[in-house]
């Protein structure tokens, strides 16, 4: 069952602010280009991936494009603002092209593996309605699979996962929750970063893992990681203390 793979980019100087207290923006920038290229090259190596669109005004999108043969489309030749508009005018041109199913996939997916398109597309094929698969918290959305038929009311925001699983069983869409470590780790926040550290310290490979492992940059980021889980701890114990007082 081949399948089109749709990925929205933002701004890469405005990327990971959350991460602010312990990445420059130029530092930001290149983390979130090493994970946006650990996704494409993923997509453009899957059998059943057939095309790859990226849609994105950051100036670097058309050579990311180009390196992992993606087609790019100028965020702003959509005539819309928001990602929410932004995947829906952007499926709308998609579904005018071809039948074939649709991917919509976050670019911040530094730990994503082909068999987790390949579990997608399985789950797709047997539900043959819309795939979510959500964060780790079980909140947000980082991938949603669907066949064009099945027209897709976009919520990507607060609570996303739930909005997306609720608008499919208000339209009597099958609708199939997915949970797998690939699709699951977005980053956002430390925690999600020292998560990915943590991969990349078992051997996980990739651009992400070229720019943080065993680098001056990665040693000076695990530091900062101990800080902040050791500060973590002195501020729960501090609380306890302050509740026996």
């Amino acid at each position: 069952m081949p399948a089109r793979a749709l990925l929205p980019l933002k701004d890469l100087v405005e990327a990971k602010s959350r991460l602010s207290g312990l990445l420059s923006p130029a530092e930001r920038r290149a983390l979130a280009q090493a994970m946006v290229e650990d996704v494409l090259s993923v997509l453009a190596a899957h059998p059943l991936i057939s095309a790859v669109t990226l849609v994105s005004d950051d100036p670097c999108a058309d050579m990311l494009a180009a390196k992992y043969g993606a087609r790019h489309w100028l965020e702003s030749s959509l005539g819309c603002r928001g990602l929410n508009r932004v995947l829906e005018r952007s499926c709308e041109r998609l579904c005018g092209e071809s039948d074939q199913h649709i991917i919509v996939l976050h670019g911040d997916l530094p730990c994503l593996e082909a068999a987790d398109i390949t579990a997608v597309l399985d789950a797709l094929a047997s539900e043959k309605g819309l795939i979510v698969a959500c964060d780790r918290h079980e909140l947000g959305t980082n991938l949603l699979a669907f066949h064009p038929q099945n027209k897709v009311e976009f919520s990507f925001g607060s609570n996303s996962c739930a909005l997306h699983q609720a608008s499919a069983e208000a339209r009597r869409v099958p609708v199939k929750l997915l949970r797998r470590p690939g699709t699951a780790l977005d980053i956002d926040e430390p925690g999600d970063l020292a998560l990915l550290m943590a991969e990349i310290d078992l051997g996980r490979g990739g651009q992400c893992a070229q720019l943080l492992g065993g680098t001056p940059l990665g040693n000076r980021i695990r530091t900062q990681l101990a800080s902040l889980q050791d500060a973590a701890v002195v501020a729960v114990i501090s609380e306890e203390s302050k509740s026996r007082a």
